[in-house]
């Protein structure tokens, strides 16, 4: 296995395949993807300062509707109700992972930072970072194998430079839509209580039917030494993490 790391401007990633090709195909896609952005950001400034979903209005240039990178990260805002930025580090993940399917990868895995998207004729293992936490480098998810393209995707306001409003140290949620993922994972961050909160248990509550519906499968919060799951959430095992390995943005 072949494991680079790529950075182009403040998109800084580990790719992983087999073949040189399947990571050359991924760097092309994932510089495209990254070009949109840029593109619409010009175009529209909004586009990269909004914290909330957009109005429809600003968003009917040429660049807007014919990005499949801007549309994913529309959709996504919309779905989790923060800004088309928040979604950003995974769509460009999903754009390069796509590319090494399309190259013929069987195992393509990209991590943008902390945001993850994958295929793998295999199960991969993830190790879980958190920060200070008690449990953080002492776990890792089991993703299964897959042919269709996944996410895994973790927003934390104390580990990185992403802005967040919340006191997690990791939040990681799990979706076919990689997009999603990762506006759900900054959403969820921004908004978790932590447990000494009075109010946490009610709230937290409410986050996770909003989450339901929202569309994500699976979502495993860490605060501290408490966990907060929800739906669809990979195998857990012990593990001891490299944080060598970790992908910084």
């Amino acid at each position: 296995m072949i494991r680079e790391y790529f950075k182009y401007k403040t998109t800084i990633t580990s790719i992983l395949a087999e073949e040189q090709s399947h990571i050359d195909a991924a760097k092309e896609a994932m510089v495209a993807a990254r070009q949109d952005v840029e593109k619409a950001i010009a175009e529209e400034p909004l586009f990269g300062a909004t914290l909330t979903p957009m109005d429809d209005i600003l968003l009917k240039s040429d660049i807007f509707e014919s990005s499949v990178t801007l549309k994913r990260m529309i959709a996504a805002s919309e779905r989790s109700f923060t800004g088309p930025m928040a979604a950003v580090a995974g769509t460009i993940a999903w754009a390069g992972v796509e590319a090494m399917r399309d190259a013929g990868a069987k195992y393509a895995v990209i991590d943008n930072g902390g945001d993850i998207a994958y295929i793998a004729d295999r199960p991969v293992r993830i190790g879980l970072f958190a920060g200070s936490s008690e449990i953080s480098g002492k776990y890792a998810f089991i993703l299964p194998a897959t042919d269709e393209i996944y996410g895994v995707c973790t927003s934390s306001a104390t580990v990185g430079p992403s802005i967040s409003f919340g006191v997690f140290d990791s939040v990681t949620v799990f979706s076919p839509d990689v997009s999603l993922a990762d506006a759900w994972a900054t959403a969820a961050c921004n908004e978790f209580l932590p447990v000494a909160d009075p109010d946490a248990d009610e709230k937290n509550a409410k986050l996770l039917e909003r989450f339901t519906r929202g569309g994500a499968e699976g979502i495993f919060a860490v605060c501290g030494g408490t966990v907060i799951r929800s739906g669809k959430i990979p195998e857990i095992v012990p593990a001891a993490v490299d944080e060598k390995l970790i992908t910084f943005a």
